[in-house]
């Protein structure tokens, strides 16, 4: 299925990963107590043997090392029959571990702007689509501003790998995308920001230059937005990350992120 172009105001959990990059962890929205992901959800064991399928593409298996899928999906915290969605979805290598991670009873948007698939994503990520693990994703074609359909409610997840920097010189209305992202997570549903993590004091300055973006601000602004953040992760810090040069993939490689957000060039 191609969901084309076409508030509600509750508590969420934000969580966020920035990996050295951001890894914001869970922004939840819940009238209830909010806690970090527990059983029932995908536990490490569960995630390596979704990441050891045997039917993953030789291209995907190549950037498992840096990106560390495993943890990755224990710390979103995904089970089967979960609906979930991602924001900048590239080629579809996070969008297809999410897919094996909720299975055939649930769903997953995979949503991509028309720059990134006119760019260099079309192509693979229709490709990517025709597999049969594939069969609970929903391809979305929209904006980032209103990036998920105005019917899609009740999502427990939405996440953002290496993405959220590229909405800034892309010009996307940041605030306007997190509160449709608020808007369409359930209570309790949770917000995971993986991206570079750029210098103290830099901002959103360097967003295209090196495609990285401070993690104080992807905080602030998701905050603005009703997320309160619960958790985060360090297995993608680099400690020996100065942060000073290039994130982008075809400059510097897969290498580690950190912190909160992760930030990358725009092929998560």
């Amino acid at each position: 299925r191609i969901l084309g172009d076409g508030m509600r105001t509750k508590t969420m959990i934000l969580k966020m990963l920035i990996v050295g990059c951001l890894l914001l962890a869970g922004c939840v929205k819940a009238k209830t107590q909010i806690r970090p992901p527990a059983d029932p959800y995908i536990n490490l064991d569960m995630a390596r043997a979704i990441v050891g399928a045997p039917d993953r593409s030789a291209e995907d298996r190549a950037l498992d090392a840096g990106r560390h899928p495993d943890r990755l999906l224990a710390f979103i915290g995904v089970q089967p029959g979960m609906r979930v969605a991602e924001i900048g979805a590239g080629l579809g290598y996070t969008t297809e571990l999410l897919a094996r991670a909720v299975g055939p009873t649930g769903v997953v948007y995979g949503q991509n702007n028309r720059f990134i698939r006119e760019r260099f994503a079309e192509k693979p990520w229709t490709e990517r689509l025709t597999k049969p693990v594939m069969q609970n994703v929903v391809r979305v074609d929209r904006e980032f501003d209103e990036p998920l359909p105005p019917a899609t409610h009740n999502l427990d997840v939405v996440v953002n790998v290496l993405l959220y920097h590229d909405t800034v010189w892309m010009k996307a209305d940041r605030a306007e995308m997190n509160r449709a992202i608020f808007a369409a997570l359930k209570p309790g549903g949770a917000y995971v920001i993986v991206d570079h993590s750029g210098r103290t004091g830099s901002g959103a300055t360097e967003t295209e230059s090196l495609h990285r973006i401070e993690e104080k601000v992807v905080r602030e602004e998701i905050e603005a937005a009703g997320f309160t953040l619960v958790a985060d992760a360090d297995f993608l810090r680099n400690s020996a990350d100065a942060r000073d040069g290039s994130a982008s993939p075809r400059t510097a490689g897969e290498r580690p992120r950190h912190i909160g957000t992760r930030a990358g060039e725009v092929q998560p």
